[in-house]
């Protein structure tokens, strides 16, 4: 029924005719339909408004700066706000970016978001709590490779708890970055904290788990980020016996069960190229460092000897040697 239609009435027996919008509301709807279409200001060819597109413009660039707030306020508490990661001076800090061309590859390569989840805004932060006297070389080569993998934020800190720590320790995850960084442009945070610790220490996500104790569990947290390693028993079951073997025999143990590690590491060698297999495994990189840590590697046999340089020609090894 149009707006002006009229409509007869009677009264006293005289018709009488009044428009309809007299006595029924108007489509409010139909109303603005129309004063919109008449606007001088309405969208041509189905082009948004400007002064929408501003309004969704800021609303993006509020989303983006919360999202880089929430990063720095998580990343505050995974370092500063926790027991065992109080700082008492920053030393250095870098950046690490994937270098595809240098990278190591592996046949299974990890996938953070299927690994950890998908937290939007906030960098995924491991801490480490490690006693400048013994070095974990195995953590520092499994950085290198998580920098060929992924983009890490790393940074060195020395707690209150040391003296000193000698000029190596302190630029051993790399050159410090001398540029501003926003931590919403990394993959991961990668901290390293010289403590008087009995033993190493790691947590992930502070609020949600117990540290990682021991610098073999925390390099097989670490490779999995690389790796998800063997899907079957007997090769999973080889990588942790020779784990085990790098971390009792070669590193703490005494020289005839140094000397027994090595004649089982020559063993092994002289079926593979790589102590687990054709491929490159947490195995090479633990034996490698302890050997190396321990002194062992300078008496090892020829295949041992192979290896040592195979595993040299892989610059990230270089970490390892710190002298």
């Amino acid at each position: 029924m149009s707006m002006y239609q009229v409509k007869p009435i009677y009264e006293g027996g005289i018709k009488i005719d009044l428009p309809t919008c007299m006595y029924t509301l108007p489509n409010v709807h139909q109303l603005q339909a129309a004063s919109s279409c008449s606007s001088e200001h309405a969208p041509q060819n189905g082009a948004a408004d400007p002064e929408v597109r501003a309004l969704e413009a800021r609303q993006d660039e509020i989303m983006r700066k919360l999202f880089e707030l929430k990063a720095v306020v998580d990343g505050l508490a995974k370092t500063v706000a926790t027991p065992d990661a109080d700082l008492d001076l920053t030393v250095s800090s870098c950046l690490g970016s994937p270098s595809p061309t240098a990278a190591c590859t592996f046949s299974g390569t990890a996938d953070l978001d299927v690994l950890l989840g998908k937290d939007m805004g906030a960098l995924r932060d491991i801490v480490i709590n490690a006693n400048p006297a013994r070095p974990p070389l195995t953590l520092l080569v499994l950085h290198g490779l998580l920098c060929q993998r992924y983009r890490v934020l790393s940074a060195v800190h020395v707690h209150s708890s040391v003296a000193s720590v000698p000029p190596q320790l302190l630029s051993c995850l790399g050159p410090r970055h001398a540029d501003g960084y926003a931590r919403n442009l990394f993959q991961l945070g990668f901290t390293l904290i010289w403590k008087d610790v009995p033993k190493l220490q790691m947590k992930f996500s502070v609020r949600n788990m117990c540290p990682i104790e021991g610098e073999a569990n925390v390099a097989r947290f670490l490779f999995r980020l690389l790796s998800p390693g063997p899907s079957d028993a007997a090769p999973a079951t080889l990588v942790d016996s020779l784990v085990d073997t790098a971390f009792f025999q070669l590193a703490e143990g005494g020289a005839k069960e140094q000397a027994a590690a090595l004649r089982a590491l020559n063993a092994a060698l002289g079926r593979h190229v790589w102590l687990a297999g054709s491929e490159l495994s947490l195995a090479d990189v633990a034996c490698y460092c302890c050997a190396v840590q321990s002194g062992a590697a300078a008496s090892a046999p020829a295949n041992v000897q192979r290896w040592i340089k195979a595993c040299e020609n892989l610059g990230y090894f270089s970490r390892a040697k710190l002298q």
